[in-house]
């Protein structure tokens, strides 16, 4: 199962949700859905990533199936 960070990311850095629209062009409403979807647009993530200036990888967390099962 795939968690999104991206939340993480944008607080760590102190963006807001408008901040990163503007700076990556992907829409804002489409930012504030990314921890709610499991699919993404590519080019939304690439765009994200590039304008955070964090590796796609970062913006996802990935747990295994036994992990979850533990929780």
């Amino acid at each position: 199962m795939k968690l999104n960070r991206l939340n993480t990311v944008m607080k760590a850095k102190g963006w807001t949700q408008v901040r990163l629209s503007e700076a990556s062009g992907v829409p804002q409403g489409s930012i504030s859905r990314f921890d709610k979807n499991s699919r993404h647009e590519d080019s939304h993530v690439f765009s994200i990533a590039k304008a955070l200036e964090v590796e796609v990888e970062e913006l996802f967390e990935i747990k295994e199936a036994a992990e979850e099962d533990a929780e």
